[in-house]
């Protein structure tokens, strides 16, 4: 298992379209992968749960994935939040 920090610095934290950006994004990955916020932790692949976590602007939040395709789970996920969710994965599918 592997993790990573980063900062999520879009206004809306991971709510509505980023947290459907993220969970579309970590559901290209066989690996499980978990995002924690302090104590809370969430399901990486479950909208619901990610939400419940409430992440907003400017917090600290760890990525962990664990799996044959951890590294590219995680690299892919950290460009997505840094970039602000404008660099999206291509196989990503947003209607």
């Amino acid at each position: 298992m592997k993790s990573i920090n980063v900062i999520v610095k879009n206004e809306t934290g991971l709510h509505s379209r980023p947290a459907d950006v993220f969970v579309r994004t970590s559901k290209l990955y066989e690996s499980t992968i978990e995002v924690a916020k302090g104590e809370k932790k969430a399901n990486a692949k479950n909208i619901i749960k990610l939400i419940l976590i409430n992440v907003c602007e400017n917090d600290q939040i760890t990525i962990s994935a664990d799996g044959t395709d951890e590294d590219e789970a995680l690299n892919d996920l950290k460009i997505l939040v840094e970039s602000n969710f404008t660099t999206i994965n291509p196989k990503v599918q947003i209607e």
